[in-house]
């Protein structure tokens, strides 16, 4: 456990896996979290802040819901994210993607650009407009 951060029921199926009886899991965790080891809110809330660099709310939302953590308790971290920080690491992310292509029209940009955006967990809106953000601040070919 060490090495990084598990919520409750990852760890519980890592301890499984390891042929470790149920009872003793559970009893291991229940110890954990009475001593404050193991808390699925705090779990939730880090790996919010630590992704949302790179990942919208839609794949932070799946990647928790795959680490077992409760639904509601995924969803309130997931909501800490404001719609302003969302585009701000959608542009950011954007920008990156861009820069490192051909200079295209904004329609292509939004295919290329836009569709890995959406696959990382960005809704469509918060996508379109870090893409005209990034077009708008961008010279035309040829200007620097």
């Amino acid at each position: 456990m060490a090495r990084r951060a598990h919520s409750r029921a990852e760890l519980g199926r890592k301890l499984a896996r390891r042929g470790y009886a149920a009872d003793d899991v559970e009893s291991a965790l229940r110890n954990l979290g009475r001593r404050g080891y193991l808390d699925d809110v705090v779990f939730a809330d880090s790996l919010v802040r630590r992704r949302s660099v790179t990942r919208g709310p839609l794949a932070l939302s799946a990647e928790l819901a795959a680490k077992g953590v409760d639904r509601v308790l995924a969803d309130a971290a997931v909501r800490r994210l404001t719609p302003e920080s969302q585009l701000e690491m959608a542009t950011r992310l954007a920008e990156r993607l861009y820069a490192s292509g051909p200079r295209l029209a904004y329609r292509e940009m939004l295919d290329r650009v836009g569709s890995k955006l959406v696959r990382r967990g960005f809704a469509p809106d918060i996508v379109r407009e870090a893409c005209r953000t990034v077009m708008a601040g961008t010279p035309p070919d040829g200007e620097a």
